[in-house]
């Protein structure tokens, strides 16, 4: 059984995140927590005596929500809910290491998006401190039945085939076709042929597995968009990427390319960091 968590703050983006994550559900068997993090109120705080009342409101709002979407689990897959007080991406950073959770699930509002909400507008550090990959998905996003493609980019950098394990994983589960994107992002021949290496151990690995794939190689200006076009000319469900973070400990945002992408990217993307350990079970 594989360990989910989703950070939930009851926008539209965290909502998604939940169906994602129960779409997901269909083809795995998992346990899925549902994480609020409330903000602190000081002692002294004229709000402070309405906190029982509040957050007697918070476990009603959460009861209908497992009302509402525990129909949609399948036999042998779980739904809780927790509430826990301090910073969002640090409560879910420390909830995931402590209960061994594989996947985080998050919504986000995009670049051009009103943060009002506490989960959109810590996607990028939930991502950057989660100790596992995450999912972010746009708060307009519908929600699809399965995962019918996954894009792979990928460039010269030995980093660059760590995310392999988590595509394949959720390529067996949903059957799903994997578009291996080649990235030449320079005309030196020595880092096209360190691409090319890489697809053709990447499309091995696929071939043992007998896992769908196509690659597709490309010259490119600027990463973010040339892979949003290929996402939308292809009908690609989801986009697997690296974080390009070496050290989560440091609290840092994303590097560049990751944060335009979770931001820009019109389906879920789905972030690994060079450290993350793949968990077969």
């Amino acid at each position: 059984m594989k360990n989910f968590l989703v950070g939930i703050d009851f926008s539209k983006g965290s909502i998604k995140a939940l169906e994602y994550a129960l779409m997901l559900n269909n083809y795995i068997d998992v346990k899925i927590a549902m994480l609020y993090v409330d903000k602190p109120i000081p002692t002294e705080s004229i709000y402070a005596t309405v906190t029982a009342n509040y957050r007697t409101e918070l476990h009603q709002r959460f009861e209908q929500l497992m009302n509402e979407f525990k129909p949609k689990l399948n036999n042998l897959s779980r739904l809780e809910y927790k509430i826990t007080t301090g910073k969002v991406y640090e409560e879910l950073a420390n909830y995931a290491k402590k209960n061994d959770i594989d996947y985080v699930f998050a919504g986000t509002h995009g670049i051009s998006g009103y943060e009002e909400m506490w989960i959109g507008s810590n996607a990028n550090r939930i991502v950057s401190t989660s100790p596992c990959p995450v999912f972010t998905i746009r708060q307009t996003y519908e929600v699809h039945d399965r995962i019918r493609s996954i894009l792979l980019p990928i460039d010269s950098t030995a980093e660059t085939t760590n995310k392999l394990p988590w595509a394949m994983e959720i390529a067996k589960y949903t059957n799903a076709e994997i578009h291996i994107f080649g990235a030449y992002i320079t005309d030196l021949s020595t880092m096209k042929n360190k691409v090319d290496k890489n697809i053709v151990m990447i499309e091995n690995e696929l071939e043992k597995e007998n896992i769908k794939f196509k690659s597709f190689k490309k010259s490119i200006t600027n990463y973010t968009s040339d892979l949003i076009s290929y996402i939308e000319d292809n009908n690609i469900d989801l986009a697997i990427i690296m974080t390009e973070q070496e050290n989560r400990n440091t609290n840092v945002l994303l590097g560049q390319y990751a944060m335009q992408m979770i931001n820009h990217c019109p389906v879920p993307v789905l972030s690994v960091h060079q450290d993350d350990k793949f968990n077969s079970k």
